[in-house]
């Protein structure tokens, strides 16, 4: 048995197929009680059901970036824990970094490298790395997330300017946390990717901007990571 055996295995699918559909479950018990207290609240039904159907069709064009960040890395942790992480909570960048941080404490470079082993001694360090790192996060927004953000939203209000840059520069430390240095530095073709994907970025925002497409904004990401995964291959080719 091997690593991807064991993250593309039947009873891994079972599993995952278990946990979204207790999710799913959740979503409409959560539905349910909403619309009861939205009657409660004086909305008539047809209200309800229009907002229902205007944020499931909102919906479907966010998720594009999603599924094809889901194309990305389930060709190194496997279709189902994919699935399952980028359906519940989680983003590829993150998924990433956490799987890369267990890869190395395992003792590899990097999560390619374990990939190409296929130890499967590490299936389960990795599946649980990328499971309990998240849950600080999540825990943290129960308890502290109000209060951070009433706090930025007043010092935004009183610093006026400042605030706005205090808030541009707390995006970018986000940023930086999901681009750290040894992914940049691992070779040209990785740096040249990462240039042409933000090129890429910035150049939606441009024509957003000047042409008040605001839809286009739903398809930054999803097109940044198309284009940035086809310049991989352009670079590879070019100069690989």
């Amino acid at each position: 048995m091997t690593f991807m055996s064991i993250m593309n295995s039947f009873p891994l699918y079972i599993l995952v197929i278990a946990g979204l559909l207790f999710v799913f479950a959740l979503c409409l018990v959560t539905l349910k009680q909403a619309r009861q207290r939205a009657l409660e609240l004086g909305l008539s039904k047809e209200e309800i059901m229009g907002v229902i159907k205007s944020s499931a069709l909102f919906s479907i064009v966010p998720s594009l970036s999603v599924v094809v960040g889901l194309f990305s890395l389930q060709a190194i942790l496997g279709v189902p824990w994919s699935w399952y992480r980028l359906s519940v909570i989680g983003s590829v960048s993150y998924e990433l970094i956490a799987a890369d941080m267990a890869a190395i404490g395992a003792g590899y470079d990097s999560l390619a490298a374990l990939v190409e082993v296929n130890d499967p001694n590490v299936a389960g360090a990795v599946m649980l790395a990328m499971s309990l790192g998240i849950i600080g996060g999540v825990v943290g927004c129960l308890f502290l997330g109000k209060s951070i953000q009433t706090g930025m939203a007043s010092y935004r209000a009183k610093s006026g300017a400042w605030g706005a840059l205090v808030m541009s520069c707390f995006v970018m430390a986000l940023m930086a946390v999901f681009v750290p240095a040894r992914s940049i530095f691992t070779g040209t073709i990785a740096t040249l990717t990462l240039i042409t994907s933000a090129l890429i970025t910035m150049a939606h925002r441009w024509i957003i901007k000047k042409y008040k497409v605001k839809w286009l904004s739903n398809f930054v990401m999803a097109d940044a990571l198309i284009l940035g995964m086809v310049s991989a291959v352009f670079w590879n080719y070019l100069i690989g």
